[in-house]
This record gives C-alpha cells, structure tokens and sequence, in this order.
C-alpha cells in the first residue's frame, strides 16, 4: 500500500486503466470466438463479423492494450480462416 500522494492517485489511475484494458481485451476475445464460429458455419454474416473483428484489433493495438505483432498475428489467422471457408 502507497504512503506518499501521488502513489496513491497512481494506484487509483491503474486499477482504473486494468478494468477498461480488460474490459477492451475481454470483447476481442469474444468477438475473435463469434468470427471463428461464423466462419465454421459458413454464416453469411462471417465477412461483417470479420471486418468488425479487425477494426477493433487495430483499435486495441493503437492504444497501446496489445502489442501490433499480436495484432498481425491474429489478423493474419482469421483472414485465412475466412479465405479457406469460402472457398469450395
């Protein structure tokens, strides 16, 4: 437990910042799930649910809650789910 001030605003700020980035990485995760789904299924729907699935990759990576390799690297694998499930 901090003693001096602002160790203790830091403190607030941190768990304040440790709930929204989980909050952010919890809703990718789900997402990255639905995609897969939809792309197992054949869904109509998979392509949205893709691109909505990388926007909110990218948006993760510019703020810093994952790193841009990790970006790519899941990036990079559910397009090529989504390429080999619409092929025939």
């Amino acid at each position: 437990m901090p003693n001096i001030k602002s160790a203790k605003k830091e403190l607030r700020k941190n768990v304040k910042r440790r709930i929204h980035n989980k909050k952010i990485k919890e809703n990718l995760k789900g997402l990255i799930k639905k995609s897969q789904k939809a792309i197992i299924a054949k869904d109509k729907q998979a392509k949205d649910l893709v691109t909505q699935t990388l926007k909110s990759l990218d948006k993760a990576a510019q703020k810093g809650i994952i790193k841009k390799n990790t970006r790519d690297r899941k990036k990079s694998r559910l397009h090529k789910k989504l390429n080999q499930g619409q092929k025939p």
